[in-house]
């Protein structure tokens, strides 16, 4: 295909396998609040509560997953034991209830934090250092990520809508499935660098017929009702995740300091940015939660005779991801070129404006809103400027840990990377609530969820413009510590 014909084979197999594990997590994800308050019957904060847990565990567990890819597993057996528990998890939610439901949560959370950053790892390790197609090649592979999400939240969504939830978690188990199978044929093209550490370690006896393998493995299936705990009593899940924030940055910086000045400055950068990324998607996660439900409430959704599904809106950033990823994959690589390319930092500001005034959208929908529904353009430009600001963030991000990270650090500082995810997204709850009530959605006047919804958009809105801003001023001086990363 022409879109890899440039890069490393292995980008496609990587390519593949990443867009059906985002299939099956955004299938799972788009369906989450709505099944917890219609199917469940939780109100919207309890609800806000579950979504915000679970997908904080989600993006914490690459921590560890990183370390137990780096340390003792190796990519390989990482990412195929994640991708098979994340399906079992999926069709655990078959089951019904709240216990299989947090049951299945828990399969996924353990599975994604084995596969989602170790995955990533590999696609950096396919490319030399200094090597300019990085960003580009980083670029396809998000391409891939929204091609899988894409597919989520036209299929998924309006299967699990419309004809029954459980079928829609059963097509996103499927997808997993696939992904899987995918990577195992297709590992041969980056075999030398998913190999374990330390291979005839991992393979020795230490408990009788036991291998130390076989230890790891039953230790991360018994993770899986440690987190099933985790998501039913979702308080503790903030003091978790504070805690683990505080060890993962002190690891970087001791890290820094063991590794020298440079390293040092580098390790700093790094957590800056950190913060900076945590804001971003603290405000662009609200598309499973409040932006869901707004589009349920008050955005009017018929397209001609056809209606679209609350959570279907969800896809208008895959689809803009589709658009203009490829352009952007080019612009970065042009830009560079003719030496105008913004500094990483630079570009994290810029991110963060865009999301801001994509938010800022309500009000202009606002000018159009009938009975107290707003025209569905407010949401495609929404998600339009919310896209094209994760289009100089997110990729951007994940090809800058690559570089800054030694080879002994790689799968802990992509771990860290999905730990700032993780951080936003139950930050991104507490955000949500502001839109929500201790009632069930459906019980409360259309005006009230009108007037909430454009207040705390467009105050979310207005601080991450000038969040953005302060970062834009902020940009040289973090682009020094950086010492020539570009």
């Amino acid at each position: 295909m022409a879109l890899f014909s440039k890069h490393p084979k292995g980008l496609a197999v990587l390519f593949f396998s990443e867009m059906w594990e985002r299939f099956c997590y955004y299938g799972m994800r788009g369906l989450l609040a709505l099944y917890l308050a219609n199917m469940l019957l939780k109100n919207e904060k309890d609800s806000f509560a579950i979504y915000a847990a679970y997908t904080a565990l989600i993006y914490a567990a690459p921590v560890l997953g990183g370390r137990i890819a780096d340390k003792i597993l190796g990519y390989k057996y990482a990412v195929i034991l994640g991708s098979i528990l994340m399906s079992i998890g999926e069709f655990m939610i078959l089951g019904g209830t709240d216990d299989w439901l947090f049951l299945g949560m828990g399969a996924l959370v353990v599975g994604n934090g084995l596969f989602k950053a170790n995955v990533s790892t590999i696609v950096g390790k396919l490319y030399k250092e200094n090597d300019n197609r990085r960003d580009s090649g980083f670029t396809i592979f998000y391409i891939g990520i929204n091609i899988g999400a894409l597919m989520a939240t036209i299929i998924v969504a309006e299967v699990g809508i419309k004809i029954g939830y459980h079928y829609g978690f059963a097509l996103a188990g499927i997808g997993m499935l696939l992904g899987a199978l995918i990577f195992f044929f297709g590992q041969k093209s980056f075999a030398d660098k998913i190999a374990p550490p330390n291979p005839e370690k991992l393979h020795s006896k230490v408990f009788g017929p036991f291998t130390q393998f076989h230890m790891v493995t039953l230790a991360i299936v018994a993770a899986v009702p440690a987190v099933y705990l985790l998501v039913r009593f979702n308080q503790v899940v903030g003091v978790l995740l504070a805690a683990t924030a505080l060890f993962v940055i002190f690891t970087l910086i001791q890290a820094g300091i063991k590794g020298g000045k440079i390293l040092l400055h580098r390790m700093f950068a790094f957590v800056i940015l950190l913060i900076f990324n945590v804001v971003f998607w603290t405000c662009f996660e609200q598309a499973g939660t409040s932006l869901t439900f707004f589009a349920d409430r008050n955005i009017n959704r018929m397209i001609g005779n056809f209606e679209m599904a609350a959570p279907t809106t969800q896809f208008f950033n895959p689809f803009f991801i589709m658009i203009f990823g490829s352009l952007f994959s080019m612009m970065w690589i042009w830009l560079d070129k003719i030496k105008k390319n913004p500094n990483i930092p630079a570009k994290f500001g810029f991110g963060i404006i865009q999301l801001g005034l994509g938010y800022l959208m309500v009000q202009l929908g606002a000018l159009f809103a009938h009975d107290y529904l707003m025209p569905i353009l407010t949401l495609v430009f929404l998600y339009l400027l919310h896209t094209t600001g994760e289009l100089f963030i997110s990729p951007i991000g994940l090809s800058m840990v690559t570089k800054l990270a030694p080879k002994n650090l790689a799968g802990t500082m992509m771990g860290a990377w999905f730990m700032s995810w993780s951080a936003a997204n139950y930050l991104a709850g507490s955000l949500a609530k502001l839109t929500g009530s201790a009632e069930n959605a459906a019980t409360r006047p259309i005006s009230e969820t009108y007037d909430i919804y454009l207040k705390v958009f467009t105050n979310t809105g207005l601080v991450a413009v000038g969040i953005g801003l302060l970062l834009l001023i902020l940009s040289k001086p973090i682009n020094k510590l950086m010492h020539g990363v570009k």
